[in-house]
């Protein structure tokens, strides 16, 4: 058991302690024994440091967003990472990606020293890492709360109050009201990476560009439509997503692609990789709205994938998850491939469950026969139990 949370000067207010364990803490200690160099991303907020900080509670700590200690280290590198022969955490290295350089010579140099690196920007950590690091570090991910690193602290959340608050720690732990922390979440981190990446010169388009996004979760992606809604080119259209996904704001969930004598669908689907972000950008504000709210079956569908993604994420592994839609309209959510077969999931939100669930499944076993190894549906009912040969799966003790 770790702590998470602790005072945050970043959000300027003193956060709740809880002890609760990241699912990636193991994958850590295997590989620091494995690698000199430990680099941890994945989205602000989602509980980097105070992570490394409990794990590694005999490193030294830098911060190197602080501006003046940049400075410093500048002057020295080499000195600056010599000086701590018993471990270093670096914080938000992306802000002196020349350091990457010295770090390949430092981690040959000295092989038994150890460096955990973090930081928030996935498109610079790895242009960097790929330049100077490869092969030298581990490069994992961590994601704001999984279902079953908070599953007591849910137990009793409704479903509509799950979906608006997300999962980010600092509104579970930290004592953070949702809505608040989600639109300084938007306004201080999402608008400001992005203006620092892109040199975005006419946010208001880019605040227009977000908000369709979010409008289009779980659906088709055609970058053309938003281009054209937006004002926009389709170019520019895919940079602003490409850099919203190097950010862990959203990510595309690509189609089946198997040649079944069928015409696939060749899009892939949007999603964000938290709720109470999603919810804050579709302005959704309390649990009466979410109730009735025409894209409330897209956002439980939204939240139970992007779990299934962190809990890959959080093993050290990449996603390779796929969702199956035809011309026909015959379509399966989830598709997640075991070698040369495949476990399939269907996504609903409705609290009663119905035989018809299966229909897509059904489909798809008869197109790829003993290839489907697994079919279930979740949904936000409570049932869990066998149906004839497929799943029923109450969302929240969802396991993959």
């Amino acid at each position: 058991m770790l702590t998470i949370l602790e005072s945050d000067s970043k959000i300027g207010k003193v956060a709740l302690m809880s002890l609760l364990f990241r699912n990636i803490t193991t994958v850590i200690n295997e590989l620091l024994s494995q690698f000199r160099i430990i680099t941890l991303t994945g989205p602000r907020q989602s509980g980097k440091t105070t992570l490394c900080k409990s794990m590694f509670p005999g490193f030294a700590y830098v911060n190197l967003e602080d501006i003046s200690l940049r400075e410093q280290v500048k002057a020295d590198p080499k000195a600056f990472l010599t000086a701590y022969p018993d471990g270093l955490i670096i914080d938000e290295v992306h802000n002196y990606p020349d350091l990457f350089s010295y770090l390949q010579v430092i981690a040959d140099q000295y092989p038994k020293r150890k460096f955990i690196l973090t930081g928030s920007s996935n498109f610079n950590l790895l242009e960097s890492i790929t330049q100077s690091l490869a092969g030298r570090t581990a490069l994992l991910s961590l994601m704001p709360f999984s279902f079953s690193e908070i599953r007591d602290q849910m137990r009793d959340v409704s479903t509509d109050t799950l979906l608006l608050r997300g999962f980010y720690p600092s509104v579970w732990c930290g004592g953070q009201n949702r809505r608040f922390f989600y639109q300084n979440y938007y306004s201080t981190y999402v608008e400001r990476d992005v203006r620092k990446i892109l040199n975005v010169s006419n946010l208001n388009l880019f605040q227009t560009f977000i908000r369709l996004t979010a409008g289009r979760v779980g659906s088709e992606f055609n970058a053309s439509a938003l281009s054209n809604e937006v004002g926009i080119s389709s170019k520019t259209v895919q940079s602003w997503l490409s850099i919203l996904s190097a950010s862990y704001i959203t990510f595309t969930l690509p189609p089946f692609f198997e040649n079944l004598g069928k015409r696939l669908v060749k899009s892939p689907k949007i999603y964000f990789y938290d709720t109470g972000l999603l919810c804050y950008l579709l302005g959704i504000e309390n649990e009466q709205q979410m109730s009735t709210h025409p894209l409330r079956g897209n956002i439980f569908e939204n939240m139970v994938i992007a779990e299934a993604m962190k809990q890959i994420i959080h093993q050290g592994r990449i996603p390779q998850l796929y969702f199956y839609r035809d011309r026909s309209q015959n379509e399966v959510d989830l598709l997640y491939p075991k070698g040369i077969n495949y476990e399939t999931f269907e996504i609903k939100s409705s609290q009663t469950f119905s035989a018809s669930f299966f229909d897509g499944i059904h489909y798809l076993k008869n197109l790829l026969k003993d290839r489907i190894s697994r079919g279930a549906v979740i949904y936000a009912g409570r049932e869990e139990s066998l149906h004839s040969e497929n799943e029923i799966i109450y969302y929240k003790n969802l396991s993959l």
